[in-house]
């Protein structure tokens, strides 16, 4: 018989959709905006700090959600998530609805409310961590038996509740988001491989 040996063959590779015939980097969108980094992130910041401070709530959640590093590393986005937690307490309760309708109308609205809802799931995933970055918490180290004779088994958190102050309003900015946008969102965001 021949001397090839058919079990070795890699039979994929003659297959014109497999992966071995494109990159898969080709998957992600053309419209990724470049890399940034922590600093970028810091400046974007302070610049939507100033709009909510001014009373533009419409244009410091427009502007956080325009400006989001879907391509930046790991610390801008966890600045970059800080920033729009911020922006979202910081919009009353009574705006909210208001702000969002202007927002997710103009062009673009559908992307920039599907990157809302990104950042609203990283927030309830990250729990207070990332809404409150700068909140001092105490190291296991420090912990010291108290008079009563109980120790403290873990450490507690300084803010006192300021995670869930941080959880309610990312409830309260999810539901209103899906009374607008619906629970195509929801599945959009699930499925869309570019992360915040």
């Amino acid at each position: 018989m021949a001397a090839i040996n058919w079990r070795t063959i890699n039979i994929d590779a003659y297959d014109p959709e497999t992966a071995f015939n494109f990159p898969l980097e080709t998957l992600l969108p053309g419209s990724l905006p470049a890399p940034s980094n922590s600093s970028e992130a810091a400046q974007v910041g302070q610049q939507i700090r100033q709009l909510l401070r001014a009373g533009d709530s419409e244009g410091a959640l427009r502007g956080v959600l325009e400006t989001a590093p879907l391509g930046g590393d790991d610390r801008a986005k966890e600045v970059h998530t800080a920033t729009v937690i911020e922006v979202l307490q910081g919009i009353r309760q009574s705006d909210v609805s208001r702000v969002l309708v202007s927002v997710l109308q103009s062009e673009g609205g559908t992307a920039l409310g599907d990157t809302l809802m990104k950042y609203i799931y990283k927030g309830m995933s990250s729990g207070s961590s990332a809404s409150a970055p700068s909140t001092p918490t105490r190291k296991s180290s420090t912990i010291t038996p108290q008079a009563t004779g109980f120790s403290q088994v873990q450490s507690r958190n300084l803010g006192e509740g300021g995670g869930g102050q941080a959880m309610s309003v990312l409830l309260s900015w999810h539901e209103k988001l899906v009374e607008i946008v619906g629970v195509g969102g929801i599945v959009r965001v699930m499925t869309d491989r570019r992360t915040v």
